[in-house]
């Protein structure tokens, strides 16, 4: 039997903001949706399930990180990621070109080649060129590819961000080619250009061409402020193709999130409340919680009463900073159950305020606050 194929229906505007549902043959996505990080097939400190019962629907694992450790073959030999970590989610797969600016010592980026860099594990040198980025994506099995980009890091020239954009087109054209015919995946554009609107339209204006399942707006969350990130999207909004998900990638706060959906933004990822929850931030609708704060020794009241999704009220703050007081596992554990679940309630809560047409008082009532 076929396959389902890979679809996005778009079910109702508010303004910019959007409700959506992206359909793939292991299930449906509602959006705006909040994918956790997993980027080395888990989502640190929390097991599959756990996930699930935070109302999430998708997770994203990434192939810098999985091709350096497992290593490809040994996903690929047990059929892939979702069988190598037990995930009947949805996964959606980096091409790795992030982490390439961010983690690796480069030793070069090869019109041709791709990206010559040393594993920041052991300096093994690697070579990730479009073609075997998307190999790998396609041997992990990923139901969501990326195509491989360059992502510079946050600059001001001008002639450096056109010549990494005009790469990154290169590269999506050859990144289109391996891909192939896969109707029940699916292969998203990013769009890069930096803080420059000429760019970033250009690279849009390309990329449609080659056509893609969705788009994703790269080379943010580089260091650039709020109101920079919210400009690059205003640019954006009137020209991103209504009929195809957009996808803001490695963002963010959740007033990053409200703004961003603000501005027809239907997918994100971070690892802001896996990473704060190990560290001992929570994220709660009355604003952030430092748990390891000494107030706390004498507060028993659960972390916030209204999170319902996953019951996590019957530990309470004093509870939880013991735990991390005195490095017990199940404080990280507990607080990122806590923080994806805030988060999935919070891209719950846009979801109907947009069904609504409610979304702009939600939107001012919680920009500040969270």
């Amino acid at each position: 039997m076929a396959l389902k194929r890979f679809a996005f229906k778009l079910l109702k505007e508010n303004k910019y903001a959007r409700c959506g549902l992206i359909e793939t043959h292991r299930g449906n996505i509602k959006t705006p949706a909040f994918m956790p990080v997993g980027t080395q097939a888990t989502v640190k400190a929390c097991t599959i399930d756990d996930i699930k019962k935070t109302g999430s629907e998708i997770i994203l694992g990434n192939t810098y990180h999985l091709m350096i450790r497992p290593g490809v073959e040994r996903i690929k030999r047990v059929g892939g990621l979702h069988n190598f970590m037990n995930c009947d989610l949805p996964i959606l797969t980096d091409s790795g070109g992030f982490q390439v600016m961010s983690l690796s010592k480069l030793n070069k980026i090869d019109r041709e080649k791709g990206a010559i860099f040393n594993s920041h594990i052991d300096g093994k040198k690697f070579y990730l060129s479009p073609e075997e980025s998307i190999k790998i994506q396609l041997d992990l099995n990923s139901d969501i590819l990326m195509i491989m980009d360059e992502c510079p890091k946050n600059s001001k020239n001008y002639e450096l961000i056109k010549e990494s954009m005009n790469l990154s087109l290169y590269w999506a054209k050859r990144s289109k080619k391996a891909f192939g015919k896969n109707p029940h995946k699916a292969l998203f554009g990013i769009i890069q250009g930096g803080l420059f609107d000429d760019l970033r339209i250009e690279s849009l204006k390309e990329l449609l061409k080659i056509e893609f399942d969705g788009y994703a707006v790269g080379g943010l969350a580089v260091g650039e402020t709020q109101a920079e990130m919210f400009t690059v999207l205003d640019n954006l909004k009137d020209k991103l193709p209504s009929s195809k998900p957009h996808y803001l990638m490695g963002v963010g706060t959740p007033s990053d999130i409200l703004g961003a959906v603000k501005r027809g933004i239907d997918m994100f990822d971070c690892v802001m409340p896996t990473r704060s929850g190990r560290t001992g931030l929570a994220f709660t609708w009355n604003g952030r919680v430092n748990i390891r704060n000494s107030k706390y020794q004498n507060d028993d009241t659960p972390l916030d009463e209204n999170c319902k999704n996953f019951n996590l009220n019957k530990y309470t703050k004093n509870y939880l900073n013991h735990l991390f007081n005195t490095n017990e596992i199940l404080g990280s554990m507990l607080l990122t159950l806590h923080n994806i679940n805030f988060y999935q309630e919070l891209m719950s809560s846009i979801r109907n305020h947009i069904q609504n047409g409610t979304f702009d008082e939600f939107h001012d009532k919680y920009v500040d606050k969270l």
